[in-house]
């Protein structure tokens, strides 16, 4: 075996070769060196630091500084309220308020109250002078009459009882009741001594307690981070205070504590409280509503737990602020969903839509008015237009044609219920929407010519995700866009007739839209809708487009809700709902019903009518069957009057049946057996004369085919 072997000079006996083969290299790593020993007084002062910075130590110190300064705290403010009673610089403070605010009018009448204080103080120290003499004479007269009093009643005594040592018995029992108490007064003098000054304290604590009269720092974390924390006018007027407007903060520093004098009495409105703030001179609303943010921090709430709106009083903001974590909670289900026996009026009724921030039901209106709901996308657009329609379509009376140009299903339920569904994003589908508006647009102009005081039916036309009409690009044979918001764009000036003109003869149009722009939402077709919402949008010059520059200004800001977390949440502007005074807008919290409840509503709805065909989306230029299609229209009536099967066709298919006329109609039935024919005066055809036609026809050609 050969190999070589390296002896190592720090190995006393040399590695062996191992037998398996040679030994090339050997290494040996040295100890590593030891750790010197931490010295005593560094340990002590990691030890003594980390016992410093505990937790546990840090509340303790907080507990012991808090409670002694809620003492002296306590004493501060009994000591101010005192000298309040006694002088009248309560009066001057309430002054210097209102010359700070700008209201000389208060001025003057807290100026004149401080001067009759001055008088009765003035008053009661001069009688104070002739307050002893009076004193005296009150107490020897006092003492004689009851002196007096004791012997008539101990010579009354006497004679009763024929000893004239009674005469004396009732002047010693008050004598003995007077030792008595002295004795008393003995026993509890020393303890109350001892024990009193203990009990001034505790007062003093309990004072600063309440009032929490300690430094931020040292006050319990609840408190502290203000979770939960009340709403009272010390807070509020703290919070405008250090809002970072400087005439506002010098005025309120000049007020003191009568700085609340800017505050209405706060009150409880739903999940929150409500407050008007009078600003002093010189200070604009406009500067409190642009600093939302900082105030919701300032008063120990989320941004969007306040909101600030513009009443009609002048220089004047009212803020509401939600209690915390309020808004995060979901309201309760719709009356549609609760109440299987709710009904709706088109005319007289007001839908079930949600609530307000104040808890209260919110109502809207949808007599002869055009709708517009936007926002992101995601946010609840759809549901809660839906919503509205679902209550509306509990009224029999009123026709729905709608064109969901999403195409997921959202509207299915309304199969059955509306005249036309349309369903689908496509190009096709889009000019199909436009075909709908266009015919409600001669609908309209039909009703318009009808004889005086003539009434209709409510039709609705529901365009869902209509920002993919007024995006389309597709142009027809004539070369006119169906899209965009030009003169001769077929979509939008339809969109505008029906603006124009279509409320008086109860011809509406509904639209919901996302993410406004000029492109996809042009100014006129906006501005046409009587009642505008918005949900969650991105900026707010999308807010504007959504509601209008008045309702913006008065404090809307849609563009403020959270995305995601306000879905439902929407901001309306309408005179259609119920606003209170003085303000453009009113935040509505809408109640959610999803697919299969709106299905089940959708069913209740179908029940309280005779039976409606709905036409769905066709594709254009496709071959008609023209008895197939007759005998379609008739959905569960019996028969219809020609002119209603003309309509119906003609909405199936504008391009088969737009230009059909009563002779057309009865051509293609001649011969069949089901022919028109007159009844009460106006032609009618039969729907089992039709689906027998039809059956038979069928039959024919069956026979024929086997032949």
């Amino acid at each position: 075996m050969s190999g070589t072997v390296v002896h190592l000079h720090k190995e006393p006996n040399p590695t062996p070769v191992p037998e398996s083969g040679p030994v090339t290299e050997l290494t040996v790593v040295p100890d590593p060196p030891a750790t010197p020993p931490v010295p005593l007084w560094v340990r002590s002062g990691r030890a003594v630091r980390t016992a410093v910075t505990h937790e546990h130590t840090r509340t303790a110190a907080r507990a012991m500084v808090r409670h002694s300064l809620y003492v002296a705290g306590g004493a501060r403010i009994v000591a101010r309220r005192t000298w309040d009673g006694r002088t009248a610089a309560r009066y001057e403070r309430m002054l210097r308020a209102a010359e700070a605010a700008g209201n000389h009018e208060a001025a003057a009448e807290w100026e004149e109250r401080g001067q009759r204080f001055r008088e009765a103080r003035h008053r009661r120290r001069m009688d104070l002078l002739h307050s002893p003499l009076d004193a005296a004479k009150g107490v020897g007269i006092s003492a004689g009459m009851g002196v007096g009093g004791l012997v008539l009643l101990g010579v009354a005594m006497a004679v009763a009882t024929k000893d004239p040592a009674e005469v004396v018995t009732p002047l010693m029992a008050v004598i003995k009741f007077i030792n008595l108490m002295i004795t008393i007064v003995r026993v509890v003098w020393g303890p109350a001594i001892t024990i009193g000054p203990f009990l001034a304290l505790l007062a003093l604590w309990s004072v600063g307690a309440h009032q929490h009269a300690a430094p931020q720092w040292a006050l319990p974390d609840r408190v502290r981070n203000g979770e939960g924390e009340p709403i009272t006018p010390s807070i509020v007027v703290k919070a405008l205070r250090d809002l970072g407007v400087p005439a506002l903060r010098r005025a309120i520093t000049e007020m003191g504590d009568a700085g609340a004098s800017m505050l209405s009495p706060i009150t409880i409105a739903g999940c929150g409280v409500e407050v008007d703030v009078t600003l002093p001179s010189g200070v604009s609303t406009i500067e409190v509503q642009q600093r939302r943010r900082k105030l919701a921090e300032n008063l120990s709430r989320h941004e969007h737990e306040v909101f600030i709106t513009i009443p009609q009083a002048a220089r004047t903001v009212r803020l509401w602020v939600a209690d915390s974590g309020a808004l995060d909670e979901p309201i309760g289900p719709s009356p549609l969903v609760t109440d299987e026996t709710l009904t709706a009026d088109y005319a007289k009724g007001k839908a079930p839509w949600g609530q307000d921030l104040r808890g209260d039901a919110a109502l809207l209106s949808l007599f002869q008015r055009m709708l517009l709901v936007t926002g992101m996308s995601n946010q609840g657009k759809t549901a809660a237009l839906r919503a509205l329609a679902l209550w509306l379509a509990l009224d029999r009376t009123v026709e729905f044609r709608i064109a969901d140009l999403k195409g997921v299903g959202d509207w299915a339920m309304f199969d059955g219920l509306a005249t036309v569904l349309i369903q689908g994003p496509t190009d096709d589908h889009v000019i199909q929407a436009t075909e709908m508006v266009e015919a409600g647009v001669e609908e309209m102009n039909r009703r318009i010519q009808a004889p005086a005081g003539t009434e209709f039916p409510p039709l609705i036309l529901l365009v869902d995700e209509a920002q993919v009409a007024f995006m389309c690009p597709v142009k027809d044979e004539e070369k006119r866009p169906y899209g965009g918001s030009s003169q001769n764009s077929r979509y939008f000036m339809a969109c505008r007739k029906i603006h124009n003109q279509g409320r008086a003869v109860n011809v509406l149009l509904w639209q919901g839209t996302q993410d406004p722009t000029d492109q996809n939402l042009p100014k006129l077709v906006r501005e046409g809708a009587h009642t505008r919402a918005a949900l969650a949008l991105g900026t707010e010059s999308q807010s504007r487009m959504a509601l209008g520059d008045k309702a913006v200004n008065g404090g809307a800001a849609p563009h403020l809700l959270r995305p995601g977390l306000d879905k439902g949440t929407l901001v309306v502007a309408s005179d259609g709902i119920e606003i209170p005074k003085g303000q453009s807008s009113i935040t509505v919290r809408t109640h959610y019903i999803d697919n299969d409840t709106a299905a089940e509503i959708a069913d209740r709805a179908k029940r309280l009518r005779a039976g409606v065909t709905t036409l769905h989306v066709i594709e254009r230029g496709e071959d008609r069957d023209p008895l197939a299609d007759i005998a379609s229209v008739f959905g569960t009536a019996s028969r219809l009057f020609t002119q209603d099967v003309l309509k119906r066709l003609t909405a199936l298919s504008e391009d088969a049946y737009g230009t059909w006329t009563p002779g057309d109609l009865r051509r293609v039935l001649e011969g069949t057996g089901a022919e028109p024919y007159k009844s009460d005066g106006r032609m009618v055809v039969a729907h089992e004369r039709v689906t027998r036609a039809l059956a038979n026809r069928d039959s024919d050609g069956s026979a024929s085919a086997s032949q």
